[in-house]
């Protein structure tokens, strides 16, 4: 059942930008794996499907539930294991931090997976690609970063990509709700640190 969506999902992200494309997908399997092993129980079935699901709706780049409607209901699995994919998928996104809770380990499990992919060196690279695929400035002096904002202020303005940092990659790493997913973004957190303070040198002229 697994390498079945598997092949279905990879032709719908392999439409979106490198940001959102079936590496992501691998990358934040992986991810999920690695967690796993250092669980003493869960789904594992549950976490690889939502992992490989969370996405196929993304409102970044479609509106249209139906597809990820479809596809869970094409799962030879109970209506309570559909439910509980829905749910994680729905817990996932940060939503300019009015994000869900994450209610149970499969939840959190993949919610951490997918933000571990967004810092880091690997988020680093995502976010400018993202932005250039939206046209979006590298940095922008003059913007502020904000504090608080609702979901749909998130989505809809086109701030800098160096800005993105501040308003939410930042943020991540005191998110992280399991353990092994909290030690993995403390290496990644530092390299974004380290990252932003070069970046503002460079900006500046400073040597």
């Amino acid at each position: 059942m697994f390498e079945i969506m598997k092949e279905k999902v990879k032709n719908i992200y392999d439409q979106y930008d490198a940001s959102h494309d079936f590496q992501h997908i691998e990358r934040v399997l992986q991810n999920a794996e690695t967690i796993i092993a250092s669980e003493s129980s869960c789904d594992k079935e549950i976490v690889r499907l939502a992992v490989l699901l969370h996405d196929v709706s993304d409102k970044k780049y479609s509106d249209n539930k139906d597809l990820e409607t479809q596809l869970i209901n094409e799962l030879n699995l109970s209506e309570d294991k559909k439910q509980h994919i829905r749910e994680i998928i729905e817990s996932v996104s940060f939503n300019g931090g009015n994000e869900l809770t994450a209610k149970t380990i499969e939840a959190k499990i993949v919610r951490d997976a997918d933000r571990l992919d967004a810092i880091g060196a690997i988020g680093i690279a995502r976010t400018f690609a993202y932005g250039g695929a939206k046209g979006r400035k590298l940095y922008d002096e003059s913007e502020e970063a904000r504090v608080q904002m609702s979901e749909e202020e998130y989505r809809t303005k086109s701030t800098a990509s160096v800005t993105h940092f501040y308003e939410k990659l930042l943020l991540l790493k005191d998110l992280m709700t399991t353990e092994k997913g909290k030690k993995m973004a403390e290496e990644r957190h530092a390299f974004m640190v380290t990252f932003l303070e070069q970046l503002s040198r460079e900006i500046k002229g400073e040597y």
